[in-house]
């Protein structure tokens, strides 16, 4: 089952979210939050798979909420995944830098705010590759300067090379095409890639992939 904490500061949308997901065989509302300090305090209360959290909030918003989170190594499991009214809130590059797993619009289809609950517990990517590519080129002319490769010294040449396609936003399914090599493939050399840098997730193997300098903008394609 997978547990999610939901917090906005607005009751009918979490009304929303919580009558989808509760819906659903596989997934339960662990609990609501009004604000940040509250979606914080709960995220440590109840340990939830997934904190869907607006970004915009009272006392403390949802980017200094998500650092709360994901800087408490005792909620190393938590996934959160922010909510925006807009596809590029200026927010959401900062908050993937902070270590969230994502992000969604709150206008969403239901069935892809079902289908990104699901794939952030399992690390998969989150985004539309549209949406990734986006993401990605405004994330790159905001990033600072690339730190050096020697953050990759971990990493075989393969999965430097898979970590790059993970940086220009390609999907496992994309990544296998690429390389010829299965999909199942493709995913554990992510996976591998994720461990030894100690990426919590996909999102932030994509900002790994830009601050180390070993992909730049431009290279989408």
């Amino acid at each position: 089952m997978i547990r999610v904490l939901l917090a906005d500061d607005q009751s009918l949308v979490r009304a929303g979210f919580r009558a989808l997901l509760d819906a659903q065989p596989d997934i339960e509302v662990a609990g609501e939050a009004a604000d940040g300090d509250e979606a914080a305090a709960k995220a440590g209360e109840l340990r939830p798979d997934v904190v869907l959290m607006d970004i915009r909030m009272p006392r403390l918003d949802g980017l200094a909420a998500t650092r709360r989170i994901t800087g408490d190594p005792a909620l190393g499991e938590v996934k959160v995944v922010m909510l925006t009214t807009f596809e590029l809130d200026e927010y959401v590059f900062e908050a993937i830098r902070s270590g969230a797993s994502g992000f969604l619009v709150k206008d969403t289809e239901p069935e892809e705010l079902l289908r990104a609950v699901r794939a952030v517990v399992e690390g998969d990517a989150l985004l539309s590759p549209g949406v990734t590519r986006r993401l990605i080129e405004e994330f790159a002319a905001r990033s600072k300067p690339p730190a050096g490769v020697f953050v990759l010294d971990e990493l075989t040449d393969r999965e430097r090379e898979v970590m790059a396609l993970v940086g220009i936003g390609l999907s496992n399914e994309e990544i296998a095409r690429r390389l010829v090599v299965s999909p199942l493939t493709a995913k554990t050399h992510v996976s591998r890639a994720m461990v030894k840098l100690g990426a919590r997730d996909r999102a932030q193997l994509v900002v790994m992939a830009y601050e180390s300098g070993l992909v730049r903008p431009g290279w989408l394609g």
